[in-house]
């Protein structure tokens, strides 16, 4: 097949997207594709005339475009399949107050938050200094549409809360607020499957085993952008050693999350598991990291598939969902 490899983008993950990029193409000529090369660096306007003879879109954007769903949407205009969700779940999931909206309305547990759209220190200083956090510290801030750990603090006191939100709000975008759970991170992915029921093939969401993170370096008590892409930087135990009951728990509220948010394919959750062992479920995210280091994939070989495999398994199921899949092309 034409695929089309669409990587880069502006966002600030953009070294994060070109780098799995690389994996991903070399998978992709591997299974006998011919590959090209489409980078949005600043503008998504030749999107469309680049997706023209292309039999696929294989997406690897991180944050927006890519995450937010303009990307899929402008794919369904010209009728180019892709991997992974559709325009509407890709942007329920990115942006965390609409997605943890949903999570409460589905009765999975989530920290509690607020929004802030504005830097409350805007205001006059005597204004300004009567904001407190309404969840006491630590407290954590993170954009509301951002990815990769970027435009995040830990904040632990009150005497640093003013300078370290006048810092994010300077970076542009909009944040969350969350108090800090307690507790160790876990990671479970969403890894859909094809088969037959009544005679019809379909798609059927399954959970992937969940992978257990230990940071051992970076400044931050929590996975951070340094943990998550430097090889060697935090401790990936998959699967993760808990108990069988927490596990199937953790699983089942991860599929939950991926059928709540409207999500196909593939999707990752993100967890803290507390010390009285809640799995708070903190977001979830629709094209995770395909880089060497990436979770997903290493899920994925918990299983029994390598990396072209997961690949591959992932076309086959955008070209599903897009309903131009050959059942000749499930012979493997």
């Amino acid at each position: 097949m034409n695929i089309l490899l669409i990587a880069g983008g502006w966002s600030k993950e953009r070294e994060v997207s070109l780098n799995g990029a690389k994996n991903i193409h070399e998978a992709l000529v591997r299974l006998g594709h011919n590959v090209t090369m489409y980078d949005p660096g600043s503008s998504l306007a030749g999107l469309c005339e680049a997706a023209h003879g292309q039999d696929f879109a294989f997406i690897n954007l991180h944050g927006a475009p890519g995450e937010d769903g303009v990307v899929q949407a402008l794919l369904d205009t010209v009728k180019v399949p892709y991997q992974g969700s559709g325009p509407a779940g890709s942007f329920l999931a990115l942006n965390k107050d609409a997605a943890k909206s949903v999570f409460r309305n589905n009765n999975l547990i989530t920290p509690d938050w607020i929004l802030l759209t504005e830097s409350p220190f805007k205001q006059s200083v005597s204004d300004a200094e009567k904001w407190v956090s309404p969840f006491g510290y630590p407290i954590f801030a993170k954009n509301n549409t951002g990815g990769s750990s970027l435009g995040m603090a830990r904040i632990s006191s009150e005497e640093a809360v003013k300078p370290e939100i006048e810092r994010l709000f300077s970076e542009g975008g909009e944040y969350l607020v969350e108090p800090a759970c307690d507790g160790v991170e876990v990671t479970c992915g969403v890894l859909g499957s094809l088969r037959k029921v009544n005679g019809l093939l379909t798609e059927i969401p399954e959970s992937l085993p969940p992978i257990l993170i230990r940071p051992k370096s970076g400044d931050s008590k929590f996975f951070d952008y340094t943990n998550k892409y430097v090889p060697g930087a935090a401790e990936e135990i998959c699967p993760a050693p808990l108990p069988k009951t927490l596990t199937e728990r953790i699983q089942q509220i991860t599929l939950s999350a991926h059928q709540a948010l409207g999500l196909r394919g593939y999707s990752r959750a993100d967890f803290i598991l507390t010390e009285d062992g809640t799995p708070m479920l903190l977001e979830v995210n629709t094209l995770p990291g395909m880089t060497s280091n990436s979770l997903v994939p290493q899920e994925a070989r918990a299983v029994g598939m390598d990396f072209d495999q997961l690949i591959e398994r992932l076309i086959h199921l955008g070209l599903h969902a897009a309903g131009k899949l050959e059942e000749s092309m499930l012979a493997e």
